[in-house]
């Protein structure tokens, strides 16, 4: 199951980017990987059959239309202000979770609790990008377990403004083995990253299907 005429780059070689990675592989779809540890990329890309491409972050930004940005909210801010203009055009996928340690083992969020990661990265672009907040629903564990899922495929939310960038995001989310399920526009963003009510790590606590996914709306 590939996404037809626009290519897909993953940023990020880390614990979700690694981890979409495989289910995109396992899916079928072809994709860029690119990372700052490139030496990271490319092992990650040479055990995927084929499917994955290691390449420089410029040329994944350069080649790819769609753009699944896989870094710390900080780095995913600069990733904004160095390529800026080179970002229009382009659909720009955000699973970011603005959290840190909080010095007890656990995570605190980094910017206001009324604030989403999403609007502000959303805020960032230039005019003609447009941002999707998908795939930081669910913990790289739990993105690589729940992951192709029968018969009740495990659902995945997803917030978009623009209907045909989270039209394709949403076959993104299938070519990653989950069902794709929109919460609205990226006012809704707060709701699916870290301690909002439809994280895994919020009040929803855990995976669900559809009809569950539905309900909690």
């Amino acid at each position: 199951m590939t996404i037809s005429g626009s290519t897909v780059s993953i940023i990020g070689a880390g614990n979700i980017g690694s981890t979409l990675a495989a289910n995109f592989a396992a899916g079928g779809q072809d994709f860029l990987l690119a990372g700052r540890d490139a030496d990271a990329a490319r092992k990650t890309a040479a055990d995927l059959d084929g499917h994955a491409e290691a390449v420089s972050v410029d040329e994944a930004v350069d080649r790819a239309g769609v753009l699944i940005v896989a870094v710390w909210l900080n780095d995913f801010q600069q990733f904004i202000a160095d390529y800026g203009e080179r970002l229009v055009g382009k659909v720009i996928i955000d699973p970011t979770n603005p959290v840190g340690p909080d010095g007890r083992g656990g995570y605190r969020k980094v910017i206001s609790e009324q604030e989403s990661s999403g609007q502000i990265l959303a805020g960032l672009l230039p005019p003609g990008a447009v941002l999707v907040k998908a795939f930081g629903t669910l913990s790289a564990p739990t993105l690589a377990a729940a992951a192709w899922r029968e018969p009740d495929r495990a659902v995945l939310f997803y917030a978009a403004d623009d209907g045909a960038a989270g039209d394709l995001v949403a076959g993104l989310i299938r070519a990653a083995g989950f069902d794709p399920v929109r919460v609205g526009g990226l006012e809704q963003s707060i709701r699916i990253e870290m301690f909002g009510d439809l994280h895994e790590y919020g009040a929803l606590g855990r995976t669900v299907t559809r009809t569950e996914a539905l309900e909690a709306l």
